[in-house]
């Protein structure tokens, strides 16, 4: 999967990288068809509540419509669980969504294989 982290005014660190790659190495486990993630991690100086100073932004390419999420939080680590925690909700709907479809398809077939 490729990955792309972009940061503004945020000092990247080695420990804030570590834990960004452990967090969509997470997100990769559950869908094995990721394509890409691009994530992106800014401080707004001009928050006007300091509770919301950093922000997430995790954009997943999957085939089909792309999944994002965004948090905003005091703390850039709970920013990112955040974000990464909505993104884990879109894939786990998508994929059930997905699943779904395909029993209801066999469903019906079966269905119509008793009525004869």
């Amino acid at each position: 999967m490729k990955f792309i982290l972009t940061t503004h005014n945020v000092t990247l660190t080695e420990a804030i990288e570590k834990h960004v790659m452990e967090k969509i190495e997470k997100l990769e486990h559950i869908d094995r068809w990721l394509l890409d993630a691009r994530v992106t991690l800014e401080k707004d100086h001009t928050a006007h509540s300091p509770e919301k100073q950093f922000k997430c932004g995790i954009r997943i390419g999957i085939r089909g419509n792309d999944l994002y999420a965004e948090d905003q939080n005091a703390d850039l680590y709970t920013a990112i669980d955040e974000a990464v925690k909505k993104i884990e909700g879109q894939i786990r709907r998508k994929h059930s969504k997905r699943k779904a479809a395909t029993h209801k398809v066999a469903a019906r077939t079966k269905e119509s294989r008793r009525a004869l």
